[in-house]
C-alpha cells in the first residue's frame, strides 16, 4: 500500500497549471525550433511543414504512451519525472542543438543527392525536438487519470484540462514571437521555458505526502499485528515498503538535483545567441522577428547573411566602387528608363535589404555638372526593420533615403504613386515569398510603373542552362506573361540572374542612347559587359498536345493560388549542393574519412 498522494495534487488548480504550462512549452519549443533551424535550412513553408509534422508525431505518440502508462501505473511521480526530463532536454538544446544540426547537415550533404533541405531538416527535428515533446505529450492523459474522481463530472474536468492546454498554447505562441525571441533571443527562450517546466516539477516533488494514505497504511499494519501468525509478515512488508518508498524518493531527488545542475550549466553554456559558432570575428550576429542576421567584414567589404549555410545576401564596397555583383548589372535599368534624357527619375526598391543598390544608384547617377539634372529619387521597402537598422549602421545607407517597414506587395496595394524603375529583390533568406512571385503581384508592379518604366528582378537561384523546372524559369515565365519585353543577363561567378521587363519595346535602344551621355568610365565599362551578355527572353509555350509551340499557352506561370516557390527553389539548391560537394564526395569515396579531413586541412 502506498504512502498517499502528495497534498499538492488535491488542488486542481495546480493540475490545470501543469496542463497550461505544458501546452505553452510545446508551442514555445515549436517556434524556437523554427528559429533554430531557419539560419541553416531557411524559414520556408517546407521547413515549417517538417517542424509541425514531426511535433504532431511526437505529441501523438506521447498521448498514446501517457494514457497506457497512467492506466498501468497511476503514479504522479512518473509524470512529473518525465516533465523533469523534458525540461533537461529543452535546456540542453541551446548548448548542443546547433552542433547536432551542423553534424546532421554534414552527414546529409554527403549521403543524400536529392531533397537535402527536407531530409536534413527532418532528421534535425527528429533528433533535437521529438523526445521532449513526446514527454510533454504524456501530460494530458496522465492528468486526466489523476484529476477525474467521479465519472459524473469527467466531461467537465477533461474540458477544463483541454481549455488550460489550449490557452497555454495560445500564450506560448505569442510570447516567444513578440516578447522573448526579439528581446533575449532563441537560446534564452528555450532556457526560460525549460526553467518553467523544471520549477513546476520541483514544486510537486517538494510537496509533502497526504495524511490519508499514511493513516490507511498505519491502520492496515495495526490490524495485522493483532494476529500473531502474521506478525513477522507485517514486519517484513512494512520494512520492504519503506525501503521501496525510500528508494523511490531518492530517485526523484536525484532527477531534480540533476535537472537543476544541467539547467544551471546550460544557462551559461547555452546562453550564446551565436549560430555560426565557428566564426570568431563576426561584426554582428543577432535575430529579428523575421531573420537570423550576421554581419562580417574584411578590409574591402561588409557582408550581410541571413542564412548560415547558403551564401551572402548583401555586399558593400568600402571604397565606394562597384561590387562586380548583381547590383552593378541591375543598374542598367535606369538607363533603360531614360535617366539621362529625363534628367533624373523615381525608383522604388522592394526588398531594400542593406541598401547597396540604392547607395550605388545615388552615388553614380549624379548631376555631372548638369544643372537641369534633378537626380535620382530612391525609396525602399523592407519588412525587417532590424535589417534597415544594420544598413544605416554598417552599410552606410544614407539617412535621406526613406525606407518603409512594410511587406512589398502590401505597400504597392496601399500606394497610388508610380515610378520609373521598380527593383524587386525580395528574397527571404534563400527563398522568395510566394505572394511576390505571382501573376497578380507582377501585374501590380506594372500598374505602378510610369510610361516607359522598367522593372528589374533579381533572381538568386539560377539553375542549369535549359532548366525548365527551377524557380528562375518559373519566375521568368510568369513575368513574361505580363510584360511583352523581357531581357535577362546572368551574373558571372554567381547564381544570380537579372531580368529587365517593360512595356517599352525600345528599352534597349533607350539604354544605348542614354549611355552615350554617360561620362563615367567605370560605369561605361560595366554597362558594356551587361550589354554584351544580355539576351531577350522569349516565353515558352505549350500546345494542347503537350509539345512546345509558338502558338500555345505560356506554361509554368505562378499565381496566388499556385506558386510552389519552395519546391522549385529546393530543386536548384540540390543542384548547387551537388556542384559544391561533388569534389569532396569523390575524395571521400576514393580515400575515406582521412583523405576528406586532409582536404579540409583539419
Amino acid at each position: 500500500m502506498g504512502s498517499g498522494k502528495r497534498k499538492i495534487l488535491s488542488n486542481k488548480v495546480y493540475l490545470y497549471l501543469t496542463e497550461f504550462f505544458a501546452g505553452m512549452s510545446v508551442m514555445a519549443v515549436e517556434l524556437g525550433a523554427s528559429r533554430l533551424l531557419a539560419p541553416y535550412f531557411s524559414s520556408s513553408q517546407i521547413v515549417w511543414t517538417i517542424i509541425i509534422g514531426t511535433i504532431m508525431i511526437a505529441m501523438a505518440l506521447g498521448n498514446i504512451y501517457g494514457g497506457r502508462a497512467a492506466d498501468k501505473n497511476p503514479d504522479p511521480d512518473k509524470l512529473y519525472g518525465r516533465i523533469v526530463l523534458a525540461a533537461i532536454w529543452i535546456a540542453l538544446i541551446p548548448a548542443l542543438g546547433k552542433y547536432v544540426i551542423i553534424g546532421i547537415s554534414a552527414v546529409m550533404i554527403f549521403s543524400v543527392n536529392h531533397m537535402f533541405l527536407i531530409w536534413a531538416a527532418f532528421a534535425a527535428c527528429m533528433v533535437v525536438f521529438v523526445f521532449p515533446l513526446f514527454l510533454l505529450g504524456t501530460v494530458t492523459p496522465s492528468l486526466v487519470k489523476f484529476t477525474v474522481e467521479d465519472l459524473g463530472d469527467s466531461g467537465k474536468t477533461v474540458g477544463m484540462l483541454n481549455a488550460f492546454n489550449t490557452i497555454g498554447s495560445i500564450i506560448g505562441t505569442f510570447v516567444p514571437t513578440f516578447v522573448t525571441i526579439p528581446a533575449v533571443g532563441t537560446s534564452i527562450t528555450f532556457l526560460i521555458f525549460a526553467g518553467i517546466l523544471l520549477a513546476l516539477a520541483i514544486l510537486y516533488f517538494l510537496s509533502p505526502r497526504g495524511d490519508k494514505g499514511k493513516k490507511e497504511e498505519k491502520k492496515g499494519q495495526e490490524e495485522k499485528k493483532k494476529d500473531p501468525e502474521t506478525k513477522a509478515e507485517v514486519s517484513q512488508d512494512g520494512n520492504g515498503e519503506a525501503k521501496v518508498e525510500a528508494s523511490k524518493n531518492s530517485k526523484n531527488a536525484a532527477k531534480v538535483i540533476i535537472g537543476i545542475i544541467i539547467f544551471v550549466v546550460s544557462c551559461f553554456a547555452g546562453a550564446s545567441d551565436s549560430f555560426a559558432f565557428w566564426e570568431a570575428d563576426l561584426t554582428y550576429e543577432g535575430e529579428s522577428v523575421y531573420n537570423y542576421l550576421q554581419v562580417r567584414e574584411d578590409e574591402k567589404r561588409v557582408y550581410l547573411s541571413t542564412n548560415v549555410l547558403f551564401g551572402v545576401q548583401s555586399v558593400y564596397e568600402k571604397d565606394g566602387s562597384l561590387t562586380g555583383m548583381y547590383y552593378d548589372y541591375a543598374m542598367a535599368a535606369p538607363y533603360m528608363a531614360g535617366i539621362k534624357e529625363k534628367h533624373g527619375l523615381d525608383m522604388l526598391i522592394l526588398g531594400m535589404g542593406t541598401g547597396t543598390y540604392a547607395t550605388q544608384c545615388k552615388r553614380f547617377f549624379t548631376a555631372d555638372n548638369d544643372p537641369s539634372f534633378r537626380g535620382i529619387n530612391v525609396e525602399g521597402v523592407e519588412i525587417d526593420e532590424d535589417i534597415t537598422r544594420l544598413a544605416r549602421e554598417y552599410f552606410h545607407l544614407s539617412e535621406d533615403i526613406p525606407v518603409w517597414t512594410y511587406d512589398g506587395r502590401a505597400f504597392l496595394n496601399a500606394m497610388d504613386r508610380t515610378y520609373d524603375v521598380i527593383m524587386v529583390d525580395a528574397y527571404q533568406d534563400i527563398t522568395i515569398p510566394f505572394q511576390m512571385s505571382s501573376v497578380e503581384f507582377f501585374t501590380l508592379v506594372k500598374d505602378h510603373l510610369n510610361p516607359g518604366g522598367v522593372m528589374v528582378v533579381n533572381m538568386n537561384m539560377r539553375g542549369q542552362d535549359g532548366d525548365e523546372e527551377g524557380i528562375t524559369f518559373a519566375l521568368s515565365q510568369t513575368i513574361g506573361s505580363i510584360f511583352p519585353n523581357c531581357y535577362v543577363v546572368d551574373v558571372p561567378g554567381t547564381t544570380n540572374r537579372e531580368l529587365f521587363a517593360s512595356e517599352n519595346e525600345a528599352m534597349l535602344e533607350d539604354m544605348a542612347r542614354n549611355l552615350k551621355q554617360e561620362a563615367q568610365p567605370q560605369m561605361l565599362a560595366m554597362m558594356q559587359r551587361v550589354t554584351d551578355q544580355m539576351e531577350r527572353y522569349e516565353v515558352k509555350r505549350r500546345n494542347a498536345d503537350g509539345e512546345n509551340g509558338a502558338e500555345g499557352e505560356i506554361y509554368s506561370v505562378m499565381t496566388d493560388d499556385q506558386a510552389p516557390v519552395e519546391l522549385l527553389g529546393m530543386q536548384v539548391i540540390d543542384e548547387l549542393i551537388a556542384d559544391e560537394v561533388g569534389y569532396y564526395k569523390k575524395i571521400y569515396k576514393e580515400g575515406g574519412l582521412k583523405a576528406l579531413l586532409r582536404a579540409f586541412e583539419f
